[in-house]
């Protein structure tokens, strides 16, 4: 087994954010910035991914939203969630939750207030009306992009009103999925490449991973560069190595964010902010952070 890989090493910003005393991250896997520069985190606040996934929800509030200097501003969603996956804000404030047990994707007000669900709780199926673990949202001008998923295969589209448009790809763990002004890109983590399509679905180029690394976030810098993070290495073993890729996919740049010790964080979701930081949610680390990109990578 080769060596685990060796980059530079990434500060964060270790005093953000501030989380209340007895309300610790559980999970954190998935981070999102919304139109004002707010942060928002989802975490399992106490709950293990095991399967066969548990049938009960989970008690505590596993949503937090915080402003861009770290406070708190607001935390919900307790006894909603069994196995929250995926966090994402939409233009207009809203917030999508995927939760890979429920096999539903979520729309919330930003107050917490239920406004959306698709798909059939706990029923997995690939069609119109169905989800194989639902794992991630990005939005086009109305189109609403579900990375599906765990079992499904797919990226599948609806209108922000949950109507079904269409499904495409072939994908082994659609994992992530984001969206710039010319193409959409899918994580496609178990094909150990990120698979990057236009607008309408046609994929137009495959990025190898290196050494068979899982990439399991990844968000758009401008220009067709990407910020992409691996969360297990060809190895599989845990990891927080994040790429910089150029817009022809070549790695411009490689950083280690993770926590010192075997499998002591797991990369999987990144977030971008109008300030220029970027942030991590780390599953195993029960963390997200903040930092950013040498040389003013975030544009």
């Amino acid at each position: 087994m080769p060596p685990p890989e060796d980059v530079p090493r990434l500060a964060v910003d270790t005093d953000w954010p501030t989380i209340p005393q007895g309300a610790p991250f559980g999970e954190a896997s998935g981070v999102d910035v919304d139109p004002s520069g707010n942060v928002w985190v989802l975490h399992r606040a106490g709950r293990k991914w095991e399967e066969p996934f548990p049938s009960a929800p989970i008690d505590e509030p596993t949503v937090f939203k915080f402003a861009p200097d770290g406070r708190l501003l607001a935390q919900w969603g307790a006894g909603q969630f069994i196995m929250p996956h995926g966090i994402s804000i939409d233009p207009e404030g809203k917030v999508w939750i995927t939760d890979v047990a429920r096999e539903q994707v979520m729309r919330f007000s930003p107050e917490g207030a239920l406004e959306l669900t698709l798909g059939e709780r706990g029923v997995s199926a690939q069609d119109a009306a169905h989800f194989g673990r639902p794992a991630d949202v990005a939005f086009l001008p109305g189109r609403v992009l579900v990375a599906d998923g765990y079992v499904n295969t797919r990226v599948a589209e609806f209108s922000p009103q949950g109507t079904f448009i269409r499904d495409w790809g072939a994908f082994k763990v659609a994992h992530a999925v984001a969206v710039d002004e010319a193409h959409i890109y899918v994580a496609d983590r178990e094909h150990a490449r990120i698979a990057v399509h236009d607008h309408d679905g046609k994929e137009l180029a495959s990025w190898a991973a290196r050494a068979g690394n899982h990439t399991y976030g990844l968000k758009p810098l401008g220009g067709g560069r990407l910020l992409a993070v691996e969360g297990r290495d060809g190895a599989d073993r845990k990891s927080a190595i994040i790429r910089v890729y150029a817009a022809d996919g070549t790695i411009e740049a490689s950083y280690d964010i993770g926590l010192p010790g075997k499998d002591a964080s797991l990369g999987h979701d990144l977030a971008l902010g109008p300030d220029g930081h970027a942030y991590l949610a780390d599953v195993a680390g029960g963390r997200v952070v903040r930092f950013k990109l040498p040389g003013g990578g975030v544009k």
